[in-house]
């Protein structure tokens, strides 16, 4: 016995989601442990992340590899699904976790075996996304800028943008791409600084070419990976300087040859202990934070 485990996430025009993903993960641990080999089959754009893993390309499959094809989750309906009936017709078809809309659709009467979470006339089960055991993942707020006109002839915004982009794309990091622009008139944009605030001091990591991305985290006691996006360094830097934080990557360094490992260093620092310990001095000390500034302003006023 050889299984292939495919759903969603497995054929070229389907739309990969978290359940999903989960679901057949519960699946494959389960199989793992009756002993029952299997693979996990992907589309060509959920290769790119479970690949790695030793997750198969869907198309590249041989099918007579394999005595046993098991879809998991989603809707049972569909051209993709109907395909694979046809493509894997010599072995025995299973589906599970699955909402049947129509048990007459030829998606579902193509399996030998359905077992459902929900269907006409059957009480619904519990989503399979709820069991697997899943390893917890850093959740690494994003602020960007790419406006600060200022800098002129100086500004790397946009390329430092796009490399710090590529470096995201391929690190084990859960990415919130984030603003600190307020506008209560947009629920899509924090309405006060106190919304910001509550969620960085939910990160695990900031990653910012802006100085109150560096700010907000660093008073949070967050780490912040800070990039600074002016060539020769700009107000991101003289900033880092102001707190003493090491964890500043210069736009020359980034956009050199070698950046996605001057990025990789310095993230693995901010999320060790020493980066965490670092950033806890940094929330201590941040209720001194501009204390000269205040008491020149109000030796100005008297």
């Amino acid at each position: 016995m050889r299984v292939l485990l495919v759903g969603w996430s497995s054929v070229l025009h389907g739309e990969a989601t978290a359940g999903d993903v989960l679901a057949t993960q519960a699946v494959a641990e389960r199989l793992t442990a009756e002993g029952v080999a299997h693979d996990h089959a992907w589309s060509p754009a959920m290769h790119r992340a479970y690949g790695p893993r030793g997750g198969l390309l869907l198309d590249d499959v041989d099918p007579a590899a394999y005595t046993h094809l098991v879809w998991v989750c989603g809707p049972l309906t569909g051209e993709p699904v109907r395909e694979l009936h046809e493509r894997f017709a010599h072995a025995h078809r299973s589906a599970v976790g699955v909402s049947v809309l129509d048990p007459d659709d030829p998606a579902v009467t193509g399996f030998h075996v359905v077992v459902p979470r929900d269907a006409p006339g059957r009480a619904p089960q519990r989503d399979l996304a709820a069991c697997p055991a899943s390893p917890a993942v850093p959740v690494a707020g994003v602020y960007l800028t790419h406006g600060q006109g200022e800098y002129g002839g100086r500004r790397r915004h946009d390329d430092v943008a796009a490399a710090i982009g590529r470096w995201l794309d391929g690190r084990e990091l859960a990415r919130l791409p984030l603003d600190t622009r307020l506008d209560p008139r947009d629920w899509r944009l924090p309405a006060t600084a106190e919304q910001v605030l509550a969620v960085v001091a939910r990160l695990d990591l900031v990653v910012t070419t802006r100085l109150h991305g560096l700010v907000l985290a660093l008073r949070s006691g967050v780490p912040a990976l800070a990039v600074d996006p002016v060539a020769g360094g700009g107000k991101v830097s003289e900033q880092a300087r102001a707190w003493g934080w090491p964890a500043l990557v210069a736009a020359e360094d980034l956009l050199a040859d070698d950046g996605a490992l001057v990025l990789d260093e310095q993230a693995a620092w901010c999320l060790s202990g020493a980066g965490r310990a670092e950033a806890d001095r940094c929330r201590d000390e941040a209720g001194a934070a501009g204390r000269e500034q205040l008491d020149a302003l109000v030796a100005a006023l008297r």
